[in-house]
């Protein structure tokens, strides 16, 4: 059995937890109202006060946050603090190129920290293990997040970041990596090459926590058979504060939420209602112990269910079932979040018609991302070093917007399938 990092809290009864929120939200409403003028005055337009807001039973009094108010609130508009007060940013990318940009007190990394140590010890790691976390370092929340976690159980930690297989694994071998913390795709991936290395044997890896990007139970079985571990998901978004939102236990029956701090609803994403446990619909959820960056109501887009089963862990923490979904285009590519309007922001700004398709598929366990663009008459007639140049072009645009590189083609004018509706602009063929 898995063990805990805080056992009064991951065990609470749904009264002491209940308590806890109605007092952390109304501290947290109140904290934003008196200090982010953009959420004040969408609360003003709402018709709603911090005094209308006495418990968890009027969450849904507020008024909805999302991506676009980042945006719109882009760098400083949604910090509650003096930067003076600050001691970190995450980001993430926006749909226009803007990125999002998240704020960290102290007090908030530790939070965040203890989350993910949480996760950590829900997965059987603690100060006995050799956590080697392969998430990617810098303004990506994976490689933070994992590290804080790791340091706050005690393991010795391994700040591998991303990439650089062959050190990854002779660090592995050397010095004995038990829990590894990456994508399920570079799992994968490192998987196929300690096996091609002939190094399994010498691998004494037990468990494996992976986020970042959707996968499969089948894929699930693929890894813990590769490499002999019990593989658990983790869920976060830089908004919230990073992965260590939700985690899964050994259980594996859905990821447990850190509810203390991330408070959660779901709703029908058209109508906005509530919608009760057991039911699928949109996550929301509302931080309410951030000092920094105190989001609340904010919609993931994320499509899943809550459920307050009984779980064989002991936890009582509510779970989410694995994202099922999403309600908007947002795709998540080799743990990247991808917009198609990213995309068409680039080719407008090259001169490009808007007419393209994204291509996505899963190869042993890794994404594939190509882009294909329609090329104007007069493209079409330039000499192939000239079409060669132009793709490496929009390849250079497309790395520098979205922060991943995509395969970029360009294909014959009118060569994309139109619609009478709305264009098909995304092609995912990923079975997860």
């Amino acid at each position: 059995m898995s063990g805990y990092y805080r056992e009064d809290i991951e065990r609470a009864s749904y009264e002491t937890m209940r308590k806890l929120q109605d007092e952390r939200l109304v501290t947290s409403v109140r904290h934003a109202y008196d200090n982010i003028a953009y959420y004040r005055e969408k609360m003003r337009e709402t018709g709603v006060e911090p005094g209308d807001v006495r418990s968890t039973d009027d969450l849904f009094k507020l008024p909805f946050l999302s991506k676009d108010d980042l945006r719109d609130a882009y760098p400083y508009g949604f910090l509650a603090l003096p930067l003076s007060e600050c001691v970190r940013i995450q980001s993430t990318s926006g749909t226009t190129g803007k990125r999002v940009v998240a704020f960290y007190t102290q007090h908030d990394i530790d939070v965040w920290d203890e989350c993910c140590a949480r996760a950590i010890r829900a997965a059987g790691g603690s100060n006995e293990d050799v956590i080697h976390v392969s998430y990617g370092y810098g303004l990506f929340t994976g490689g933070p997040g994992l590290n804080g976690g790791s340091h706050k159980v005690g393991a010795l930690t391994l700040p591998m970041s991303s990439g650089n297989t062959d050190r990854q694994i002779q660090f592995m071998v050397d010095l004995g990596s038990t829990i590894l913390c990456c994508t399920p795709s570079y799992a994968a991936f490192l998987a196929e090459n300690i096996h091609s290395m002939g190094v399994r044997d010498q691998i004494k890896l037990k468990a494996g926590i992976f986020g970042a990007e959707a996968w499969s139970e089948e894929m699930r079985c693929d890894i813990e058979k590769s490499l002999g571990i019990k593989a658990y998901d983790i869920y976060g978004l830089t908004e919230i504060s990073g992965p260590g939102v939700s985690f899964e236990c050994s259980d594996q029956t859905g990821m447990h939420i850190n509810e203390d701090h991330f408070l959660p609803e779901i709703i029908d994403p058209d109508t906005g209602k509530v919608l009760p446990y057991g039911e699928k619909g949109e996550l929301v959820f509302s931080c309410i112990t951030k000092e920094a960056f105190p989001l609340l109501r904010y919609r993931t887009r994320d499509i899943c269910v809550l459920s307050r089963a009984e779980c064989s862990c002991g936890r009582t923490l509510v779970k989410m079932s694995k994202p099922m979904g999403r309600s908007d285009d947002m795709l998540i590519i080799r743990g990247v979040n991808v917009f198609p309007s990213q995309i068409e922001t680039v080719l407008m700004n090259a001169g490009y018609p808007a007419n393209y398709q994204i291509l996505v598929d899963r190869v042993n366990h890794t994404d594939t991302f190509e882009v294909q663009v329609e090329m104007t008459p007069e493209m079409f007639s330039d000499e192939v070093k000239e079409l060669s140049e132009r793709e490496d072009e929009l390849l250079a645009s497309m790395r520098n917007m979205l922060g991943i590189s995509p395969k970029v083609t360009l294909v014959n004018p009118k060569s994309i399938a139109r619609s009478e509706g709305k264009a098909v602009r995304v092609i995912d063929k990923r079975k997860v």
